[in-house]
């Protein structure tokens, strides 16, 4: 079993940033690839980015690729996503998702309870 909890959203002008962090229970973390999906009002949660299980390899939804950065640190259970240069449209629940060898972001494992993220124009 794995916990997920997410911190760090809240409201900020379009253009602005925000840094979303993801704490993850258990001591099997560095083996589980994580990933950050949203959803917004009245649509469906969709993939924005995920991470391999030794940070080295990432992966961005076309939408957000060179404004937002997913990183992780294995020492500290946590995976975090760098928001830069946010547009209202953008303006979401944003979960953070676990997935473990042999599964695929189509179904994670793991969900955390979403943070909302919330951008103003």
């Amino acid at each position: 079993q794995v916990q997920l909890v997410e911190s760090g959203g809240g409201l900020v002008q379009a253009g602005g940033s925000l840094r979303l962090s993801c704490a993850a229970s258990g001591r099997t973390f560095s083996t589980y690839a994580m990933g950050w999906f949203r959803q917004a009002p009245g649509k469906e949660r969709e993939f924005v980015a995920a991470i391999s299980s030794s940070g080295g390899v990432t992966y961005y939804t076309d939408s957000v690729k060179g404004r937002f950065t997913i990183s992780r640190d294995n020492a500290k259970n946590t995976v975090y996503l760098q928001m830069n240069s946010l547009k209202p449209e953008e303006t979401a629940v944003y979960y953070c998702a676990v997935r473990s060898p042999g599964s695929s972001w189509s179904h994670p494992d793991y969900w955390g309870q979403g943070t909302q993220v919330t951008v103003s124009s």
